[in-house]
């Protein structure tokens, strides 16, 4: 049995909601610390290098993000129609120049990473939909709480009349490097000056409105295409409305988790609908017509003579439509059960038991196999006296 796979947040260590710099920040450490090129022969750090290797290549790139947000490791394995996913193509030279750079005291400056332009942070919310909406698709509407660029300072952080100044200690490069010495030589360190938080800038005087941070969090509602198909727990992404991005970086996105309601008759498995629909006793011995509710309306379904109950029918193309395509439909599963009356007459009770006498007696069955054969020609005594001879014989 092949082993389960962990979740791509988990391996790295990181919130679902983490931001491309703390998921590049997680890979780096744990690449650092499990490459083989330090773990010499050492199988178990092999082992975990290529998952997180394989997390971050899933993690790092939007639109596979996307995906795994979505359908999980089923969007890589085929389940979710992803056909698999070649996780050596994702681009790795950056991180391992810093490690073995760091490390080893050669490797590349990395000029001015720290005050570069870098995507804002994703937000996550839900939004709660009907069992009927997400089979057909629909159109909701959610609030967000959103930082919009400050008009009084445009942004800038600054008091209207001043400006950002640069920093005194890294000289606006964003970092600063320090070396020190160890077993392996000379370790160059460079990490985000914080005298400017690493944007190279600092405010001496401070905008009153939105205190020296460029942004006013203001609330503001958009509208959301659900697609056909979609399923509880699925997320939907909606690009470039997140958190603002830093130093002219793009804003991130707002993931939209879908939770979907129960629905008192239908139950989905996949693109499949299941369902239980009562029979009468006399519509499953003789045959007829009944009505089946499914997601299009009712329909008709001619039930065959003879029907036990528990039989399951199939409605072709009555299920839900895959997401790929909303004109493919999965199928619709009905178990037929026949329903006993509860509540006759005795006129029905009477017709009820000429019909048992002419199917097979079975409601004397059980006296018939316990009464004694009479010899031929004997008068039939009464069912009471013959158990009383039978018992005191």
């Amino acid at each position: 049995m092949a082993e389960q796979k962990r979740d791509y947040y988990e391996v790295l260590g990181v919130d679902k909601n983490a931001d491309d710099a703390a998921i590049k920040k997680a890979y780096r450490a744990l690449a650092k610390k499990y490459h083989p090129d330090m773990n010499p022969g050492d199988a178990e750090a092999e082992k975990k290098f290529k998952e997180a290797s394989e997390a971050y290549a899933v993690l790092s790139d939007s639109d596979k993000r996307r995906q795994y947000d979505q359908f999980g490791h089923a969007a890589f394995d085929g389940g979710a129609g992803g056909g698999g996913f070649d996780f050596s193509g994702a681009d790795f030279g950056d991180i391992f120049g810093d490690i073995f750079g760091d490390l080893f005291g050669g490797g590349r400056s990395r000029g001015n990473q720290y005050n570069g332009p870098m995507k804002g942070a994703n937000i996550r919310t839900s939004v709660r939909i009907s069992f009927e909406e997400a089979v057909f698709g629909c159109k909701k509407e959610i609030d967000l709480n959103v930082k919009e660029t400050c008009k009084t300072c445009n942004g800038s952080g600054a008091k209207p009349g001043t400006s950002p100044e640069t920093c005194s200690k890294c000289g606006g490069k964003g970092q600063v490097v320090f070396t020190q010495q160890s077993l392996f030589g000379t370790i160059r360190n460079v990490q985000a000056c914080p005298e400017c938080q690493g944007t190279g800038k600092v405010i001496k005087e401070k905008c009153a409105d939105c205190r020296g941070t460029g942004y006013i969090s203001m609330k503001k509602r958009y509208s959301v295409d659900i697609p056909a198909g979609i399923d509880n727990g699925q997320s939907i992404r909606e690009p470039g409305l997140g958190e603002p991005g830093t130093n002219g970086g793009p804003r991130g996105d707002v993931l939209v988790e879908v939770i979907v309601g129960r629905h008192p008759i239908f139950q989905r498995q996949d693109f499949d609908i299941y369902s239980t629909v009562p029979v009468s006793f006399a519509v499953a011995a003789l045959g007829g017509e009944i009505l089946i509710d499914t997601v299009d309306g009712k329909v008709i379904y001619d039930v065959k003579p003879g029907t036990q109950t528990d039989t399951r029918v199939r409605l072709r193309g009555k299920g839900v439509p895959s997401w790929r395509d909303k004109n493919v439909r999965g199928d619709h599963y009905v178990t037929l059960v026949v329903q006993v009356p509860d509540k006759l007459k005795p006129e029905a009770k009477e017709l009820l038991r000429q019909f048992d006498e002419l199917t097979g007696d079975t409601l004397n069955a059980v006296k018939a196999a316990t009464e004694p054969e009479q010899p031929a020609g004997e008068a039939k005594e009464s069912t009471k006296e013959g158990r009383k001879k039978k018992f005191w014989k």
